[in-house]
């Protein structure tokens, strides 16, 4: 079987699943949607308000952004074996509560969000605002869904639930540990 093919099935992806969302797979499809989303162009762009967006804060966007993949490469490599884009857990996943895990339980989520608030500092856009908006809802749902079927294979999740931050320490709405 070819690589991208074992990739493919190691997941759990499979053209069934995509069509009657098996294990998530149309949380993934808004996720991927919303990120591609991000390659828009600037709408309304700063200039059309005869305001030119400035060289630091486009550098400070640039850096952030490069920050969340940064995070993500973090989140790939501490959860090795376990990633999957899916919020239903791989069979026989084990629960990661080391590396970046430690800080949160959605950390791949939390780097999302850190490259898209990236873009939308480097490009002051509403657009971009917008989606990052629209990203932080999707976001939070699939962890929700992927929490509830972490909850019902791994019973140890519930205790790092409540004591790990969800996705943002501390901000309404990305940091529930009920």
């Amino acid at each position: 079987m070819s690589d991208w093919k074992q990739a493919f099935t190691g997941w759990g992806l499979s053209w069934d699943g995509w069509l009657h969302n098996r294990r998530g797979e149309w949380w993934l499809l808004a996720q991927l949607i919303l990120i591609a989303a991000h390659l828009a162009p600037t709408w309304p762009s700063p200039d059309g308000f005869g305001v030119h967006w400035p060289t630091p804060l486009r550098l400070i966007g640039l850096m952030v952004l490069i920050l969340g993949l940064a995070l993500a490469l973090q989140g790939f490599l501490t959860l090795g074996a376990s990633l999957s884009p899916l919020p239903d857990p791989k069979p026989g996943a084990a629960l990661v509560m080391d590396g970046v895990y430690r800080q949160c339980r959605h950390p791949l989520y939390r780097a999302v969000l850190v490259c898209s608030l990236g873009v939308v500092i480097a490009l002051g856009s509403v657009l971009h605002l917008l989606l990052l908006l629209m990203l932080c809802g999707l976001l939070v749902g699939k962890a929700r869904r992927e929490e509830k079927a972490l909850l019902s294979i791994l019973p140890s999740y519930a205790t790092y639930r409540t004591e790990t931050p969800a996705i943002v320490a501390h901000i309404p709405g990305l940091d529930w540990r009920d």
